[in-house]
């Protein structure tokens, strides 16, 4: 892991893995997740020759907190599209809700274009309240924490029924902090919530984005998700009719988490379509 630093001094932890590889997929999670939440799919693109970065958004995981919880818009697009042009080549960039939407702002509004393609992961520019809603009270549901990782296990699996599997304690570790109070908190700042809280109040920027960006795109949807819906599907493919649709119908709005192998196969598909070159070479590797 390294770390980049953003405009206001915070330090923003980053992972590339297959360093040398082409083309770039940057990877921006969602809230409340981590760069950990694209472990399988970083996995099997860079088998397959890309070089992919992720990273903790600010607040989330191993990247610094605001000091004073003050966070904005401003800062986490700011921040995406210093990583961005990081990198050797505008990447293509992989945004899972939060992530996808800042993906969203910084293609139609930062100067030079940051990126060279744009996958939306179950998110549109205007979404379902009362999905968002229920993630909400999720993340609001245990501010004392939890004894130990079983605890947070079961409370997980009680809001994901549809995984199959428990997560491990490996792959709880990194979503927990312990506190002074010896009881295990999550690892994002619970200061961020007023900023999620207060996302609708953006829909009329991101509709104008989604309408003025002429990027190849391709919007991922999970077919149980309560985010995104035929009717804000509808509305985009309207504002963005160049962009490609694909319904994963067993997901919800964690599509990673609960089709992964179908949302690889849709992202290097979306990328094999970007590059001959490079489709060659990605389909070679996935017969082999």
């Amino acid at each position: 892991m390294s770390s980049v630093t953003a405009a206001d001094g915070l330090a923003l932890a980053v992972e590339v893995a297959h360093p040398t590889g082409d083309p770039t997929v940057l990877f921006a999670h969602g809230f409340g997740q981590t760069r950990g939440a694209w472990t399988a799919t970083v996995s099997a693109l860079a088998a397959r020759g890309c070089r992919c970065v992720s990273f903790d958004q600010r607040g989330h995981g191993e990247s610094d907190r605001a000091p004073g919880g003050a966070y904005r818009i401003e800062q986490f697009t700011d921040d995406l599209a210093r990583i961005a042009r990081a990198q050797p080549q505008p990447p293509v960039l992989v945004g899972a809700s939060m992530g996808g939407l800042l993906g969203l702002v910084t293609a139609a509004e930062a100067s030079p274009l940051p990126y060279r393609a744009l996958v939306l992961v179950d998110i549109t520019p205007r979404w379902e309240t009362a999905g968002i809603a229920r993630i909400v009270t999720f993340m609001k549901a245990y501010p004392q924490g939890f004894a130990d990782l079983a605890e947070a296990a079961e409370q997980i699996a009680a809001y994901l029924p549809q995984r199959r599997e428990r997560k491990s304690a490996a792959q709880l570790e990194p979503l927990l902090r312990k506190g002074a109070d010896g009881r295990l908190h999550w690892h994002w700042d619970p200061r961020l919530l007023g900023m999620v809280e207060d996302s609708e109040r953006h829909q009329p920027r991101l509709l104008a984005a989604a309408a003025s960006v002429d990027l190849p795109m391709l919007l991922l949807s999970g077919g149980r998700s309560d985010v995104v819906s035929r009717a804000t599907v509808a509305e985009f493919m309207q504002l963005a009719p160049h962009a490609r649709h694909v319904e994963l119908p067993h997901a919800t709005h964690m599509v990673a988490g609960d089709a992964n192998d179908a949302f690889t196969r849709e992202i290097i598909r979306f990328v094999e379509s970007l590059d001959q070159p490079v489709a060659r070479k990605m389909a070679g590797n996935l017969s082999s």
